[in-house]
């Protein structure tokens, strides 16, 4: 998760009587080898540093690669390529009957830093505790690696031969760095990755409660990450005379008009789909309010009432928030610089370019210049002209499937579409028009998500479960109808 979690589950505040009413499920049903595999593939994963400062993701492509070889993978299926020694990509492919076009599965190898002097336990070491395991990449996201590649290798292993070809892409530099794998594959090797819809396993999953499962998320669109740099300069001066004309005090004013702005209300297919079936497992005036704003036009209180959630209002709205702030050179003199960066996500259907003109018109200060960040740093006075991007249909083929598997494995729990509020490699493909849908079988506390933190962990049963469910669920979206 390169700038904020996938998995935003503080929207559904389902009753503790709704929660005891799914049976804690029973475990995951696959086979010794199969458990010790994962098992194996996942630790090795761990113990590999593919941190962007001294880590090395090239090395655990290579080891993946290797396990592919042995399971009979020929070299011609079998790519490690990037753009440097560190940061090379696994391209993997499972050739089936060539019914349809491709699907093409995306996970990145990196993860973010760690300081051993933060944890309690080694976080590049596979440590076995507490009915977890723990370490870096165990949420985000070597657990949907290591899950990803057994289900190939099991696929292999069964001769199995699906309608389409199944392509894994295993990428580096989600997290940060200057390389990122899936955005390199798609500009210089797009036929290796070529694919009707994509699968990020950094997305999705299963909300739970101290164990027990309350809903299956299928993240089946995300927001456009974008940050600007907005900048005053002026000539500044001694501290002992001060002047109106202060570059501090034109952008803390302009922060303040943003600040006090609120983006449109807006909806598109994912999030009137997400609302709608989280009405029916909502209750009292929560309930009410997401079907008011299902109408047409929306009941602007009830628009209000949900707007005052965090996460429903990130939902339904482009934001921007100042996130960094500098200014001056010195105690005893006017600063001739202040600057901000402030960070925007956008609804889909929106450009940064259309959003970097409206922080001019919010700003309302020709002191203060707006210019767009782009992905590795560069600083330009506009953002890339590029077509707003829009939500991708919900395919019957995808969400069909998953309805059935999580019936199969979580009676009861029901499946809603959702937006990443977040950014993924998502961003990438469905730039490119490889539309993409987070899913994962996972289960996570909705209180113990610790991806990007100290003591990272994965219920260990919850693992390989999800083992359980990406084999059930990519058989049945593959096979032969």
């Amino acid at each position: 998760m390169l700038r904020s979690p996938k998995l935003t589950n503080g929207k559904l505040l389902l009753s503790t009587l709704m929660a005891l009413i799914f049976a804690v499920p029973a475990p995951a049903q696959i086979d010794d080898s199969t458990r010790q595999f994962s098992h194996e593939v996942f630790k090795q994963l761990v113990e590999i540093n593919t941190t962007d400062s001294i880590g090395n993701v090239t090395t655990a492509a290579e080891a993946m690669a290797q396990r592919f070889r042995d399971a009979g993978f020929p070299e011609s299926d079998m790519q490690v390529l990037g753009p440097n020694e560190r940061k090379k990509n696994l391209v993997v492919r499972l050739h089936g009957s060539g019914k349809h076009r491709p699907v093409l599965l995306i996970g990145h190898l990196d993860v973010v830093e760690a300081r051993r002097e933060d944890w309690t336990t080694d976080p590049f070491q596979f440590v076995e505790k507490d009915g977890y395991y723990y370490g870096r990449g165990t949420q985000d996201m070597k657990d949907g690696d290591a899950i990803m590649v057994t289900t190939l290798i099991r696929f292999k292993k069964e001769s199995y031969v699906p309608d389409r070809d199944i392509i894994l892409a295993l990428t580096a530099d989600e997290e940060g760095g200057q390389s990122n794998g899936v955005d390199w594959l798609i500009k210089n090797h797009r036929n290796l990755i070529d694919a009707e819809f994509v699968f990020n396993h950094d997305g999705g999953g299963v909300v739970a409660e101290h164990g027990k499962a309350l809903l299956m998320e299928l993240d089946a669109t995300e927001k456009i990450y974008a940050d600007y740099q907005l900048t005053v300069t002026n000539a500044g001066g001694h501290s002992s005379i001060p002047v109106p004309d202060n570059a501090i005090y034109h952008l803390a004013d302009g922060l303040g008009r943003l600040e006090r702005y609120q983006f449109p209300f807006e909806l598109n297919d994912v999030t009137r789909a997400y609302y709608r079936r989280s009405s029916k497992v909502e209750t009292g005036q929560r309930a009410k309010d997401m079907q008011l704003i299902l109408e047409n036009p929306p009941d602007q209180a009830a628009v209000a009432r949900l707007s005052q959630d965090p996460i429903d209002n990130s939902t339904s709205h482009t934001t921007c928030v100042a996130t960094r702030l500098a200014a001056g050179h010195a105690n005893n003199a006017l600063p001739q610089t202040a600057q901000a960066i402030v960070n925007c996500r956008i609804l889909p259907g929106h450009s940064a370019e259309e959003v970097r003109q409206k922080l001019v018109e919010l700003l309302a200060d020709p002191k203060i210049t707006v210019r767009y960040i782009g992905a590795i740093g560069q600083v330009t006075d506009h953002a890339a002209e590029t077509e707003p991007r829009h939500s991708p249909p919900l395919r019957p083929d995808v969400i069909e499937p998953l309805e059935k598997v999580t019936a199969e494995m979580w009676p009861g729990v029901p499946v809603i579409p959702d937006m990443a509020t977040g950014a993924s490699d998502g961003v990438y493909t469905n730039a490119a028009g490889l539309p993409a849908y987070g899913i994962s079988g996972e289960a996570i506390d909705r209180d113990d998500i610790r991806a990007h933190g100290k003591d990272e962990r994965i219920r260990i049963e919850s693992f390989y479960r999800a083992v359980d469910f990406y084999y059930r669920y990519l058989k049945a979206v593959t096979s032969e109808n």
